[in-house]
């Protein structure tokens, strides 16, 4: 009998500098709120709050530190140079949407920070990480570096856990992570089978990928990860995104749809080729799975893509409850969608795996891009590999309630793009960072403090 395994959420928090520059072109919320006032001690709460409520579910749940923002180590490698404070300074005078690149805490989406394929899908029985590279959006890019080394401090035996670094940094390889990746089972203690989803073909040059927005994940990208983390080919599917549903406002496929166990939960237009997709995911796993995959399909005539995506309801997290049945953790603004939350309300009306719902509020992130699905990485672990984990990262009641007090002291109320060229911002960021490090117990993660080491 193979080990109980379970899926942990790994939820990233809400840096100190979260602000709206509008920097990510084809994510619609970002564009629309750009250059607006943001609230990053609400940003921080809200998030907690909704990690806080799936571990009283009962589900293992953990935190992800925030990037260190603004990362003055990128602005320097550009050739600003001086004190932080003068290349603040300059940053501000010759080139303030770089700045505001630096300062971007994107990285509070912890669905792209990697892709993870757990030890029961994996060759060695060994859970593997790949860190997205990010390559598409230069505020994103330069996430990969940090996310790797946390991930290695929060995983670090090598004999659970096997990290491999981010694909190399070029636009065939473009990779965003667990945003286009699901992983479907009867069990979390047996193999599933896991969907790989792209928006273009890297080394097809007649592939030009959607008309307005960018195509972020590359087929060659998610072929790539799936030879690293050594999946039997008989459980792995790649199939290719609908480029009229990225013009839309669908730039990963997770505010399209989302998975779990052996419910898939999705929109009607989520793929190129939708019939061939699904009979593809319905064979593999009643190959290599007990039972049938259960679909959840919205139609356009129930939900459009624009209400998809201005409501995130496919961005919703799909959970499996301690008592074995499903729930959907959805973000508040789809219960004040009429037809979204007429959608929510027939799926639990009708006789399928999903029998609860909890609405979250997490408009701060909303507002920059992405709902509760995105703030969280998904890891399945059995009880050796959780013991094995950093535990000063797992979320009890203590840890809940030091990180409200911490977030409520050192977060701003309120935050525009012209206060970051404030040093004040730096330092206060910085001073906040190194508290959490040894809330954590993690560690001297930051490049700040290792050079005062």
């Amino acid at each position: 009998m193979p080990e109980q395994a379970f899926e942990a959420n790994f939820d990233a928090l809400v840096g100190p500098t979260h602000n709206y520059a509008g920097l990510a072109y084809g994510n619609l919320a970002s564009t629309e709120h750009g250059l607006t006032r943001s609230q990053p001690r609400a940003a921080l709460l809200q998030g907690l709050r909704k990690m806080k409520l799936l571990a009283d579910l009962g589900l293992k749940q953990g935190v992800l530190p925030p990037h260190e923002r603004p990362d003055i180590g990128t602005l320097r490698r550009l050739g600003f140079g001086g004190s932080d404070a003068q290349i603040l300074a300059a940053a501000t005078r010759k080139a303030p949407l770089l700045l505001a690149a630096c300062y971007s805490s994107s990285g509070m989406w912890a669905a792209n920070a990697a892709t993870v394929s757990p030890g029961a899908d994996t060759a060695d029985a060994k859970v593997h990480f790949t860190p997205a590279n990010l390559i598409s959006q230069a505020h994103r890019s330069i996430e990969t570096s940090f996310t790797a080394s946390v991930l290695r401090a929060i995983f670090p035996d090598p004999d659970a856990f096997l990290h491999h670094e981010p694909l190399p940094a070029n636009a065939l390889l473009s990779d965003e992570g667990a945003a286009n990746h699901t992983r479907f089972c009867a069990d979390f203690s047996h193999p599933g089978i896991e969907l790989f989803v792209y928006g273009r073909e890297g080394l097809n040059p007649a592939d030009r990928g959607p008309a307005l927005f960018p195509a972020r994940q590359t087929l060659e990208a998610s072929q790539a990860v799936a030879r690293l983390h050594q999946l039997d080919p008989l459980r792995k599917i790649f199939a290719r995104q609908n480029p009229e549903v990225i013009d839309q406002g669908v730039f990963h496929n997770d505010v399209i749809s989302v998975g779990n166990g052996n419910v898939f939960f999705y929109h009607a237009h989520a793929f190129q080729d939708p019939p061939s997709v699904l009979e593809e995911l319905k064979s593999a796993f009643g190959r290599c799975c007990e039972g049938d995959l259960v679909l959840l399909a919205v139609t356009q005539d129930e939900v459009t893509v624009a209400e998809a995506v201005q409501s995130y309801l496919f961005n919703s997290q799909l959970v499996t409850l301690p008592d074995g049945s499903m729930c959907l953790i959805a973000p508040t603004e789809c219960r004040e969608t009429a037809t979204t939350k007429a959608c929510l309300d027939k799926i639990l009306a009708e006789p399928n795996p999903v029998v609860s719902l909890h609405y979250v509020d997490v408009r701060e992130s909303m507002k920059n891009g992405g709902g509760p699905a995105c703030l969280r990485l998904r890891v399945v672990l059995t009880e050796r590999d959780l013991a094995r984990t950093h535990q000063g990262i797992l979320l009890t009641d203590r840890l809940y309630n030091n990180l409200i007090d911490w977030g409520t002291r050192r977060y701003r109320e309120e935050l525009h793009v012209d206060d970051l060229a404030d040093p004040a911002l730096l330092e206060e960021s910085r001073s906040a960072l190194d508290e959490l490090t040894q809330i954590l117990r993690i560690g001297s993660v930051y490049p700040f403090q290792q050079s005062t080491e």
